[in-house]
């Protein structure tokens, strides 16, 4: 953790909707009149498009057909740790980025499944931005976790988030359902190793729970709206968050539980933007004074 160079990650499986996550933190930025520089999760990837396929198929000639980005042996998980450790201790790091599709070609001269070189990240940012699979991961040999400043959880109940991920790879990565049934059975043990224990060192989390039948997510002809779906949000230290502030703002919210409170799903952004701009000022805040 660093006082003058704070770090703040965004740590959630595929198609969890940390994407949305970030969205609503660049708000509170530009709000706020944050400077804050980014680094993807995707960017820390070992291998591009291409190279995961052919190892893929070695590892499962080797009969390892659970090798996955969710695990170790894919990433450059010591380089991500490394990233956040540097810009807490000097404000600087490298970072570069993946690319996904052809607008992001033609956005930073790659192509698709490839990644851009490593570039310093700008100079004189207030803090670093991580949104990816592992910002708030501990395992062995790697502590990604205690550089962070605040970490926040995005984790819908798990047929949510399957079908979350199975309408976006289908939509925009043209995969069949099937193709996508394999990717998650491929990604389980990892999932259970390296995903899940994560949202034990988040400081918030956000788990979206819908009010409607996912019992199939194979088969789920929709994603649950914001209408149809209730928000758990889970602080890892309670003491401090004004309770009686948050149930007086959001309509229809109550407490399950000493440390969380249920809101209506269609007030998930107003929710963020409440809890997470105090955290946001108090950090950079502290900054600017360390300076």
């Amino acid at each position: 953790m660093s006082v003058k160079h704070p770090v703040i990650s965004v740590t959630g499986s595929s198609g969890a909707g940390t994407t949305s996550v970030k969205r609503t933190f660049e708000q509170i930025f530009r709000r706020e009149g944050v400077n804050a520089a980014y680094i993807e999760g995707d960017a820390f990837h070992r291998y591009d498009r291409g190279d995961m396929r052919r190892v893929m198929q070695e590892e499962g000639e080797r009969g390892n057909n659970h090798f996955s980005h969710f695990g170790p042996a894919a990433n450059l998980l010591e380089e991500l740790e490394a990233v956040f450790r540097t810009y807490g201790e000097t404000g600087l790091a490298k970072t570069r980025h993946y690319v996904h599709d052809a607008e992001e070609a033609a956005l930073y001269g790659a192509p698709p499944g490839t990644f851009t070189s490593w570039q310093s990240l700008p100079e004189g940012s207030e803090l670093l931005f991580y949104e990816g699979l592992h910002g708030a991961l501990v395992s062995e040999g790697v502590n990604i976790a205690r550089y962070a400043d605040l970490k926040i959880g995005v984790v819908p109940i798990i047929n949510l988030e399957w079908v979350q991920k199975i309408h976006r790879d289908k939509a925009e990565r043209g995969y069949s359902t099937e193709a996508v049934m394999d990717t998650i059975l491929r990604r389980m043990p990892d999932y259970v190793h390296y995903i899940c224990p994560q949202f034990v060192e988040t400081d918030i989390n956000f788990q979206r729970v819908p009010t409607v039948d996912t019992s199939n997510p194979f088969t789920a002809r929709w994603i649950p709206t914001a209408d149809e779906s209730m928000v758990i949000i889970r602080f890892r230290r309670p003491a401090g968050i004004d309770f009686p502030y948050l149930l007086s703002m959001i309509s229809d919210s109550f407490m399950s539980r000493a440390n969380s409170i249920v809101i209506p799903g269609s007030k998930l952004d107003l929710g963020m933007q409440l809890i997470l701009t105090p955290f946001i000022l108090q950090i950079a805040e502290r900054a600017r004074r360390s300076k």
